[in-house]
């Protein structure tokens, strides 16, 4: 997989990524890093339900906040690089375990590998969980394969 010219995000950096190689703000390659994927019990209760979401955590984000309870994730790249493939997997082992559903958490910088990702229905709904720092471009890209899109609204302005 390779992105050219990445615009997923609001910044539009322009970087070049490919499936090792990190670049733009959100420092990250073009295929999926993943920092953690587990039953998550203690998301929006209509999402955990009795079972557990089924969050499945990106490392990297563009934007950058200085307070970011996840920074570890965030900003120094930890996880582990999966293919798509494996991806997939993962959201069926998830699912295996009896997640409600499928969260992804910071995922707007891998639109283009979870757009492929998905292009198998997964049988339960799936959560775009983001900073609401979007390009609605990316999110149309979407349509048809999220189902609840629950930003978590960082900044406002007067």
């Amino acid at each position: 997989m390779e992105i050219a010219s990445c615009t997923l995000c609001p910044r539009r950096c322009g970087a070049f990524r490919d499936d090792t190689t990190p670049g733009g703000v959100c420092g990250q390659p073009a295929l999926p890093v993943v920092a953690r994927a587990a039953l998550h019990h203690w998301e929006e209760p209509c999402l955990s339900g009795t079972a557990g979401s089924g969050a499945v955590f990106f490392s990297g984000c563009s934007l950058r906040c200085v307070f970011c309870q996840n920074g570890t994730i965030s900003r120094e790249g930890v996880g582990q690089t999966v293919s798509i493939p494996r991806l997939r997997a993962i959201f069926r082992e998830l699912i295996g375990q009896g997640a409600h559903n499928i969260d992804l958490v910071t995922p707007t910088h891998f639109t283009a590998a979870l757009r492929e990702a998905l292009m198998e229905p997964l049988g339960v709904p799936v959560v775009w969980n983001s900073g609401g720092y979007e390009r609605v471009e990316t999110l149309r890209s979407l349509e048809g394969l999220v189902q609840v899109y629950l930003p978590d609204m960082k900044y406002a302005s007067p």
